[in-house]
């Protein structure tokens, strides 16, 4: 009994240390040199639940023209009263069938814990008030939001040029699922990949972000 505690203590202490040190390891190393014409005239945002993360960028006129595919599969990205496009990557089984907590199954958990098919998960919203304890801002340059919008936009998994919608999937009337690239697991999730996409505009996050906790931390203190 003793020495199963002993385990348990020591399997608790790594994860620990393991989130610690991907929290507060920077990554990149070396902070990137900002060029100093580099004016941060667009604000993006983290969105941050208790275990997941998503992206908001704000619904201008590149934004449409960049995501313009998704309109091809009934995406109402013109719509009057949105101001911001949201997406978040997830796995397969836990996103499509958990839309709230009340519908928690032990499947897509056991397949979130190992292995699973991952998808992109894209939504509006209009208007947000700032500041919201679930939501932080960052600043970023034109040049910042394309690579942002490029990285976002070569996650979707094409079939012949075109982006792979996954039918009658979605939490309400607007939202949309798609195929995306990668595969999820507990190591490698939704966290990991808002991480690298806040890495491609020029964000410095912690080594390894599982957590919404550890990432947002990791973003105040580099960022």
């Amino acid at each position: 009994m003793r020495t199963g505690i002993r385990w348990l203590l020591r399997i608790v202490f790594l994860l620990v240390l393991l989130v610690g040190c991907g929290t507060f390891i920077p990554r990149p190393l070396i902070a990137p040199v900002k060029a100093s014409s580099a004016a941060a005239t667009h604000r993006i945002l983290l969105l941050s639940g208790p275990i997941h993360t998503d992206i908001a960028i704000p619904l201008d006129e590149e934004t449409r023209d960049a995501f313009s595919f998704l309109v091809d599969d009934g995406f109402p990205l013109g719509h009057p009263d949105a101001e911001w496009l949201i997406v978040g990557w997830g796995g397969r089984a836990f996103y499509l069938e958990t839309p709230t907590w009340a519908e928690l199954k032990p499947l897509p958990v056991l397949r979130a814990l190992t292995i699973d098919r991952s998808v992109l998960h894209v939504d509006l919203a209009g208007h947000i008030t700032e500041p919201q304890p679930s939501f932080a801002a960052f600043d970023v340059s034109d040049e910042q939001l394309v690579r942002l919008r490029n990285f976002i936009s070569d996650s979707f998994v094409r079939d012949t040029g075109s982006v792979v919608p996954i039918p009658d999937a979605g939490y309400g009337e607007i939202d949309r699922f798609f195929e995306a690239k990668g595969y999820f697991n507990a190591l490698v999730g939704c966290n990991t990949w808002t991480a690298a996409a806040l890495r491609s505009a020029g964000l410095r996050t912690g080594l390894w972000n599982p957590l919404p906790q550890s990432l947002r931390l990791s973003l105040a203190v580099y960022n």
